[in-house]
């Protein structure tokens, strides 16, 4: 099975889905009749370890250490190895969706063994009541999972992770003189499963060209190590580095030790860089020209961008193409109970774009200099649900995780009425900013497409941070949006930040606060804080002297160059409020303790809030509903309703009177009015269904109306027409 290029991701991203950036590569492949084969071994190298024999070596293993060495938990876990070997197998064929009866056993708590993580169960038992037995059942399995995990980490491979590997090694990494000692090092227990399976692969792909993608500093030293193990056993195969870590961190790699283990490394989006490496290793000759890439030329790096040709367009790339991925094998886990937060670990989501960079493009601790922030390009609506609807029957699978950095909101409206046109049933969701646009009506059309959640980053609950971050949106608007979702049925996770430079004490109070109130509100239902980090290519690492910081350091690294180490002028600890800032988030996903003072989340006096108790109650109840453009498109979501005329007597004089009935999934519902009303209200909602490839504007069904009746605001703002918003009239 011999191709042209052979493209990893190398351990660990998610054990529920593969990233993506293999399979938009090979698709793109495809359109150039380039042959390539394509493999997660994250995936392979967990689902190795995590079996029967993974789990008989590694306690063989273990067995060689001194008792002297190991913790308590890890000695009840190697008692108990013959317990874990025995399950194992049924346990991730389970996660895997193949053996759902197993749920029933796992619920009965007698059949995994159980070492530290099973602690937290007595804190949750009550989520336990909501949850089905499947999800309890994944939840039991994952607690199970990261028992052993925690005894690898102790005992066999301190760097072992999940979703990622020695990421202290990649995070940072100015200097390549650690990684480069690591990687001189004798192979660990991991790095010996990882070339077992990379040499099975490579020795049957035989490709000219190896691609290695790296999305996280997680990956970074997998990476080299497979690209090591490449260029000592295969010579003769080209290696190449591309990715989110390439394209963030190394911008100004300098260091000649890297290309002993690669050939070429490139930056930013890898269709062309790519196609013209493989051009210059297979045409032969002397001179040959590339797109965004390092070499080494001469015993020195240097940086070669010297093709004229533009960047492939959105509409030529292809559609992903997840074939020779292994996509019945990936696992789903459920670590917290959250409905919105466990979506990353659990189901399997094909992934797409909706637009290439940001609409927005400003935010001020984003890296807007890069071109996968800056240049931004929408794809037409119809080629993004062409894309689904050939990767729907491609991989079984109808999940799509759009992984946008901000997915537009028209162009989202257009997708989701390209859904319902097309009549198909898709569950989607996506990373959005919480903007004005995002209007109840549009929320309910989303819903309808088949959208299920939304992420959105709130970063810092304060006004004038949000307007120093250029956010340009406020926390009422942030709320108001946040509510449209909830109502409509759409989960909302928000990205929250602290620390952001100039941030007082009393801001980060405020904002736990607002961030308290949503989620007692009903109108956020998951979160996660990160603490503020300045990069090289944001407004912040590039003008700190506009936000009140100051660099560290100004020397520029031969490896990694991103995370910028900085002082902030005020002088505050923000790591400090870390523990009880994600403490509080964590009961307030799961519904609970609203009612404590923000006081008693912290070992520290902060101050009382500033924010009034109501300040989010009062923001949400405000209502939309009256706002009409006479541009806004006008839908309908339902279908045609049934017409019984009646007569009715009004001061003894007879009027005639219809009664549409219509049908909504949960319920049957009558709307009364006069017959000429009637009769319009009932060609029109034909003329304005989703189906309908014509869209009309509210100025045209206003026209169309008054064309036989009149006074239209009239009837438009009758309880009847209020009735039709509820069940699908919508004004978008």
């Amino acid at each position: 099975m011999k191709t042209d290029l052979f493209l990893i991701t190398p351990p660990f991203t998610q054990l529920n889905t593969p990233y993506p950036a293999t399979a938009y590569i090979k698709g793109f492949l495809n359109t150039k009749n380039i042959s390539s084969t394509q493999a997660d071994l994250g995936i392979e190298v967990i689902l190795a370890l995590f079996s029967r024999k993974g789990l008989e070596d590694l306690f063989v293993h273990a067995e060689g250490l001194t008792d002297q060495s190991k913790s308590l938990n890890a000695k009840r876990i190697l008692a108990l190895k013959n317990d874990y070997i025995k399950t194992i197998d049924g346990v991730i064929a389970f996660l895997q969706g193949k053996n759902p009866t197993l749920a029933l056993q796992i619920c009965q708590e007698d059949y995994l063994p159980e070492a530290s993580r099973f602690e937290q169960l007595d804190e949750l038992d009550w989520a336990f009541g909501t949850m089905g037995t499947q999800d309890k059942g994944k939840h039991l399995a994952t607690l199970y999972l990261e028992d052993i995990s925690d005894f690898i980490i102790e005992c066999i491979d301190p760097n072992f992770g999940f979703s990622r590997y020695a990421e202290r090694l990649g995070r940072s990494a100015n200097s390549f003189d650690e990684l480069y000692g690591a990687l001189n090092q004798e192979y660990t227990y991991m790095d010996k499963l990882l070339i077992d399976i990379l040499e099975e692969r490579i020795s049957i792909v035989q490709p000219k060209l190896f691609i290695i993608s790296v999305p996280f500093p997680g990956n970074l030293y997998a990476a080299f190590r497979c690209a090591q193990y490449v260029k000592r056993t295969y010579p003769e195969i080209k290696i190449s580095m591309g990715g989110g870590f390439a394209n963030t961190e190394l911008r100004s790699l300098s260091d000649q030790r890297v290309f002993e283990f690669f050939d070429y490394i490139s930056l930013d989006d890898g269709e062309l860089p790519i196609e013209l490496i493989y051009d210059s290793i297979t045409k032969g000759g002397a001179f040959h020209l590339y797109k965004r890439t390092f070499l080494l030329e001469n015993g020195a790096v240097v940086y070669k961008n010297d093709a004229l040709r533009s960047d492939y367009k959105q509409f030529d790339v292809g559609t992903p193409d997840y074939s020779d991925l292994q996509l019945d094998r990936y696992i789903s886990v459920i670590e917290i109970v959250n409905p919105m937060h466990r979506m990353w670990s659990d189901g399997r989501w094909n992934k797409l774009t909706m637009a290439h960079g940001c609409y927005w493009g400003k935010c001020t601790f984003c890296d807007i200099s890069l071109d996968y922030i800056k240049v931004y390009e929408p794809v037409a609506a119809k080629l993004i649900v062409d894309r689904i609807e050939e990767l729907s029957e491609k991989t079984g699978q109808n999940g799509f995780h759009f992984v946008d950095e901000a997915a537009p909101p028209a162009l989202m409206r257009e997708v989701a009425l390209e859904i319902l046109r097309r009549k198909i049933s898709v569950t989607w969701w996506t990373n959005i900013r919480f903007e004005k646009s995002f209007t109840r009506d549009l929320c309910i059309l989303l819903k309808a497409s088949g959208c299920i959640a939304v992420s959105g980053g709130l970063e810092v609950a304060s006004d004038r941070l949000l307007k120093l971050i250029d956010k340009g949106v406020t926390v009422e608007q942030v709320a108001q949006v946040t509510r449209n979702f909830t109502e409509a049925g759409v989960l909302v996770h928000a990205y929250l930040m602290y620390g952001y430079p100039t941030q007082t004490i009393q801001e980060t109070v405020d904002s736990l606060e607002m961030v308290r109130q949503l989620f007692e509100a009903g109108v956020l239902q998951s979160g996660f804080w990160h603490q503020f980090a300045m990069t090289a290519h944001s407004p912040v690492g590039m003008h700190p002297e506009r936000f009140g910081v100051v660099k560290e350091t100004e020397t520029i690294g031969t490896f990694a160059n991103n995370d910028i180490n900085y002082i902030d002028k005020t002088g505050i600890d923000h790591d400090k409020f870390s523990f009880g800032l994600k403490k509080s988030l964590f009961n307030f996903m799961h519904g609970i303790c609203f009612e404590y003072k923000l006081q008693d989340w912290f070992d520290f006096k902060i101050p009382k809030t500033a924010i009034p108790s109501d300040f989010i109650e009062k923001a949400i109840g405000e209502d939309s509903k009256l706002n009409t453009k006479p541009t806004a498109k006008v839908i309908w979501l339902g279908g045609k309703p049934d017409i019984e005329v009646f007569t009715k007597y009004k001061k003894n004089k007879p009027q005639e009177m219809l009664i549409l009935t219509f049908y909504d999934k949960k319920e049957t519902f009558n709307i009364e009015v006069n017959k000429p009303e009637g009769e319009w209200l009932a060609s029109i909602v034909q003329k304005i269904s989703v189906s309908n490839t014509q869209v009309y504007t509210f100025q045209e069904i206003k026209a169309d109306f008054e064309r036989t009746i009149e006074h239209f605001e009239l009837f438009w703002y009758s309880e009847p027409i209020y009735n039709l918003r509820d069940f699908g009239l919508l004004v978008l």
